[in-house]
């Protein structure tokens, strides 16, 4: 690995250690019960080197709910070239949303219904997840597909997710209480976007 990727590497571990900091204590003490300087405390670090990865303890909670993003992309690499779109799709949408990341989704939108001030955090990253699918999605149709169809599905698929987690759909999400009766399991969630999208709407 060049020296530029080890950087790159440092810089991602340690921001996700900042971010877990900062989640561990809103779960502890609620989001208004710490400040800065007590989530770099916790993580080992300065209040610079917060300050060089997040604008403000918000960010820092919200990005620790889409720790997978990485992992999801580095997965596309392996996809072969012939995979159809949708099935690349499909792979990455299933390593972003591991359980463990549906969970803490669901616990930091809860802590944005209580917090205001989180809610934009939330949806930059949210944004964040549908961008870096999208740039690893044109790479993997390479030309095989439109990019205005690469963007419409990308587009469609984290919409749907979004409505999801956001309670707009009623679907059981790993770390909810007990389901709701009638609620749809996630996985299934899943299969029937996908089925509809296969089909056409």
């Amino acid at each position: 690995m060049s020296r530029a990727g080890l950087r790159e590497r440092k810089r991602e571990a340690t921001a996700h250690a900042l971010a877990e900091a900062a989640f561990e204590l809103a779960r502890a003490r609620g989001l208004d019960g710490f400040v800065i300087d007590d989530v770099a405390e916790q993580a080992g670090y300065s209040r610079r080197t917060f300050a060089n990865h997040y604008p403000c303890k918000e960010a820092a909670v919200a990005s620790v709910a889409y720790a997978s993003i990485e992992a999801a992309a580095d997965a596309l690499e392996d996809v072969p070239d012939a995979v159809p779109l949708l099935e690349a799709i499909q792979v990455v949408l299933r390593l972003q949303l591991t359980a463990a990341g549906l969970s803490r989704m669901r616990e930091v939108m809860n802590m944005a219904r209580d917090h205001p001030s989180l809610e934009p955090h939330v949806y930059y990253v949210q944004h964040r997840m549908r961008l870096e699918a999208e740039q690893r999605m044109l790479a993997v149709a390479d030309g095989r597909y439109p990019t205005p169809y690469v963007t419409l599905l990308c587009g469609s698929v984290y919409g749907m997710v979004s409505a999801a987690l956001e309670g707009l759909v009623d679907v059981h999400l790993p770390g909810d209480p007990s389901p709701r009766p009638g609620a749809m399991e996630f996985d299934d969630f899943l299969n029937e976007l996908f089925k509809h999208l296969r089909a056409g709407f």
